[in-house]
């Protein structure tokens, strides 16, 4: 089971030149996104030896981390926008193991333009699992879309 939270600060209602951004506004700093998850076999780290226990994988929680982050500013996004990731540096600093549930949340502590960055933790209900930084950036999907066709 994902649960999806999105805590809605009211940010003004900015409009900026379609030259320096394709957002009307940016999300506010400190608007936070929020994403809990119960830790289930998929989640599971895949490639250790059996010496190792069950626990959930860096890849994964990552993957969720970026998703807190990505709610984060769904309220901003117009129609036909939407997120890509461009940087990520988490450190994982704990096991969890299957069956308990992790919350990932993400606070956008700047905005450049398009570029949005985040501050990010996990914790799992007994300890903080992991922190870092993530930076996304708003996308017009028309024309990401055309830049994936001409790579085709």
């Amino acid at each position: 089971m994902i649960l999806l939270t999105i805590f809605k600060s009211h940010p003004p209602d900015v409009k900026a030149s379609r030259k320096t951004s394709i957002m009307k506004r940016s999300p506010k700093i400190g608007e936070v996104g929020e994403l809990s998850f119960v830790v289930d076999e998929q989640h599971i780290i895949d490639f250790a030896d059996n010496e190792m226990p069950p626990v959930l994988s860096t890849p994964w929680l990552i993957w969720f981390l970026e998703h807190s982050a990505r709610a984060a500013v769904l309220p901003v996004l117009e129609a036909g926008e939407s997120t890509v990731g461009i940087h990520v540096d988490v450190e994982h600093l704990a096991p969890t193991p299957p069956g308990k549930q992790v919350t990932c949340r993400s606070r956008v502590i700047h905005t450049d333009g398009r570029t949005i960055t985040f501050q990010m933790e996990a914790e799992d209900g007994y300890e903080r699992i992991a922190r870092g930084i993530h930076r996304l950036r708003i996308i017009r999907c028309d024309r990401f879309r055309q830049r994936i066709q001409a790579k085709s």
